[in-house]
């Protein structure tokens, strides 16, 4: 408000544009604002915000000023356009990123609104007036839940839009209009950079509430081409006795959906879980197989960690993340097998070692569990899946693997000199705390006393 009102002051007209107008129609809590300056020259505006702000310009040729330590941005309006004579001119130019961008005060807000995706996103409100201003009636579509393209024109000139759209579906339950898709079906995706791509499938798995329709409308859209581990899951048969809802696509769409309706709020987390939740099938389409009346799918844990890391090595660099989340993968079938069994304390710890978090790999478990309408029955998937969870919290490894008690440096102090046979010894150690023969560090250091007497006696030998 407080921008809008210096705006106004200097004879010009300052507006809410974009998500924080969607997201206020809708009901959903705002956490940044974009803020649309018209009717004054680009440097007047950088001086009216320098009186009040500090500003960060940001973007090209300066278009978007940000104002430090608050969550609002403020720019001019602009035509972004696809700088086709340039990409032609240089093998250098990536067309999918190479915009020209225009701003001006004079535009209007009709035109400045139509350079934006989608309908719903076309939107401006003028604080100070109570007043909507919506050309291309994106109140109308988010009221009657539909997702429509702004401008034939210009849409194509983003391929990244048919992602968003991917997850504006899931988070807002909108159903694309027939034009949106065969719009979007004629896009080539490809060339996109990988940071950009990743985000918005971050914010299909953080955000979505049916992330399921988000990813159907990827395939209405035939976009699934460029994500062969996705397509491939269309299609595969499961045995109908473990899995009546259908194929494994319908499965994994099914148990990222409980995944959505089950979120931390911890989006580190969330995200880990939500990915590992959509990889951890990868694997089925290459090693089902008919047993006489059973379908089988032997070793396809282990293929869905390979899988899952090239899926996700193609969108982003982070490493640490994606070893998160394909370990979850590989043993999500574990919970259901630990309760079955009524495994050990042992059994128990040493999954810890492997996964990290089991707190994590029963979140997975569950939701894959829960994936089989119509015979998922949630209570008693809880029950089975708690018992596993009860157990790593009662073992003090639902967070973490235990650390070992013994160290090298404790090796050292008992007189061992530097060398393999420390590791040796550590690593032994570790594995009868695992256990749960060595308790305490005194256990440790007799148990290595041990060892080392018996190498001794080896090498005198």
């Amino acid at each position: 408000m407080d921008v809008c009102t210096r705006v106004a002051a200097a004879g010009g007209r300052a507006l809410l544009v974009g998500g924080c107008v969607r997201d206020g129609l809708a009901g959903i809590p705002t956490r940044d604002y974009d803020v649309e300056v018209y009717g004054l020259p680009a440097d007047a505006l950088t001086d009216l915000l320098a009186q009040g702000y500090s500003v960060h310009p940001v973007g090209r040729s300066f278009g978007v000023h940000k104002l430090k330590g608050t969550s609002v941005d403020v720019s001019l309006p602009r035509r972004d356009s696809l700088a086709r004579d340039v990409a032609a001119s240089s093998k250098r130019v990536n067309p999918h990123t190479a915009f020209d961008i225009e701003t001006n005060r004079d535009l209007t807000v009709e035109e400045a609104a139509a350079r934006r995706d989608f309908t719903i996103n076309a939107m401006a409100y003028d604080p100070l007036a109570d007043e909507l201003i919506d050309p291309f009636g994106g109140r109308e579509d988010l009221t009657h839940s539909r997702l429509r393209h702004t401008s034939d024109e210009h849409f194509a000139e983003d391929p990244l839009r048919v992602l968003r759209g991917m997850q504006f579906v899931a988070r807002f339950e909108l159903v694309a209009t027939p034009e949106t898709v065969a719009l979007c079906r004629g896009i080539d995706t490809t060339g996109l950079s990988s940071e950009r791509v990743f985000e918005e499938w971050r914010k299909l798995i953080l955000y979505g509430r049916r992330i399921s329709s988000g990813l159907e409308f990827l395939r209405q859209c035939g976009q699934l081409d460029g994500y062969p581990e996705l397509a491939a899951l269309i299609g595969c048969e499961q045995d109908p006795r473990w899995h009546p809802e259908g194929d494994v696509w319908i499965h994994t769409l099914s148990a990222l959906d409980f995944f959505a309706a089950h979120r931390s709020g911890d989006e580190y987390e969330d995200l880990v879980v939500g990915l590992a939740v959509l990889c951890h099938d990868f694997g089925k389409p290459a090693t089902t197989k008919r047993d006489g009346d059973r379908v089988r799918s032997h070793g396809h844990a282990n293929l869905s960690v390979e899988l899952g890391r090239e899926f996700l090595g193609r969108m982003t660099a982070r490493r640490d993340l994606i070893e998160d989340v394909v370990v979850l993968a590989k043993y999500h079938g574990v919970p259901r097998e630990f309760h079955d069994n009524q495994v050990s304390a042992a059994s128990v710890r040493r999954l810890s070692r492997k996964v990290g978090r089991i707190d994590r790999l029963v979140r997975v478990s569950l939701a894959d569990s829960m994936g089989r309408p119509p015979i998922s029955k949630v209570e008693e998937q809880r029950v089975i899946h708690n018992w596993l969870l009860d157990r790593a919290r009662e073992l003090e490894v639902a967070r973490s693997a235990p650390e070992p008690l013994l160290l090298g440096r404790h090796v050292l102090a008992l007189g061992v000199r530097p060398g393999p046979l420390v590791g040796r010894i550590v690593r032994a150690c570790y594995e009868l705390q695992l256990d749960g023969r060595i308790i305490t560090l005194g256990d440790a250091q007799r148990e290595a006393r041990k060892m080392i007497e018996a190498q001794s006696s080896e090498e005198s030998d």
